[in-house]
């Protein structure tokens, strides 16, 4: 006789009550910047069993302080394999090396690629929300950025202002960049690419001066900088723009990250635009 259709289901229905939820790794560890800031948002403090050594500079990073009271490592293969994560973090600029050596070994290695677009930044931040058992805070998290793109969008009938990103050595973020979707959303339009980027790239001083934005984001030297990367942001023929371009600062750590790194983003483009037009943020 066949089973009826409300057998098989009560079947099923008890099989799956009879199988354990899959536990959630107890030692994570991350090999990229941008990961460490997720990690640091959404994983418990005993799940961490390393940071990337790029966490700790306060200048790169938006989780330096909770960083350096966290283990951290160099990303070497050695390093990790000692630490017995059950679950390894990485990007696709990790340490080819290191993470070819994991495989080899068996080590659970989640690549990332760096996302492009908001959407695929919240799609990140749920997926290693999922894969470090906590999805519920990848939920939480995706709502606090989304709650900071909308703070930070212009009120209707503001005017748009023409701005460029000007970090060290004149890098700029063109388009098909996250950076450059959050100035759109923030009321700026980017003249990346005027200059002829397609994404990033630098801007020689040459045609930001022969051309220039009505704001210029401008990076925030490193303590001590004397090199030319750096000097470019502050040169003297920036000066013979004033009146027709304004400069406001934009740390360099807040551009090539997505996750919770959106948040401090945002606020910091809708102040910028705030400054120049002389309102209140």
């Amino acid at each position: 006789m066949r089973p009826s259709r409300r057998t098989v289901m009560g079947g099923a229905i008890a099989l799956g009550a009879a199988t354990p939820a899959i536990a959630a790794p107890r030692r994570v560890a991350s090999l990229n910047a941008c990961l460490d800031a997720m990690l640091v948002h959404l994983a418990d403090r005993s799940q961490i069993a390393a940071l990337s050594h790029y966490a700790r500079e306060p200048h790169g990073s938006t989780v330096a302080a909770e960083a350096r009271t966290l283990p951290f490592t160099w990303e070497t293969a050695e390093e990790i394999i000692a630490l017995q994560p059950d679950l390894v973090l990485a990007s696709q600029h990790s340490a080819l090396a290191t993470r070819n050596a994991l495989k080899r070994l068996h080590v659970p290695v989640e690549r990332f690629a760096v996302p492009k677009t908001i959407a695929e930044s919240l799609d990140q931040v749920r997926r290693v929300a999922r894969l470090i058992g906590r999805p519920e805070r990848g939920e939480q998290l995706v709502a606090r950025i989304q709650a900071a793109i909308v703070a930070a969008r212009p009120r209707p009938g503001t005017r748009r202002l023409s701005a460029l990103i000007y970090q060290p050595n004149g890098f700029a973020a063109g388009p098909h960049t996250l950076a450059d979707e959050m100035m759109t959303l923030a009321g700026f339009d980017n003249v990346a690419r005027r200059y002829g980027l397609k994404s990033w790239g630098n801007v020689p001083l040459e045609l930001l001066l022969a051309d220039p934005p009505q704001v210029l984001l401008v990076g925030v030297p490193a303590p001590g900088a004397r090199s030319w990367a750096d000097r470019v942001m502050t040169h003297p023929a920036l000066g013979a723009l004033k009146g027709r371009m304004q400069q406001v600062r934009f740390p360099e750590r807040l551009l090539y990250c997505g996750g919770p790194v959106l948040i401090q983003s945002a606020q910091a483009m809708a102040h910028a635009r705030a400054e120049v037009l002389g309102v209140t943020a």
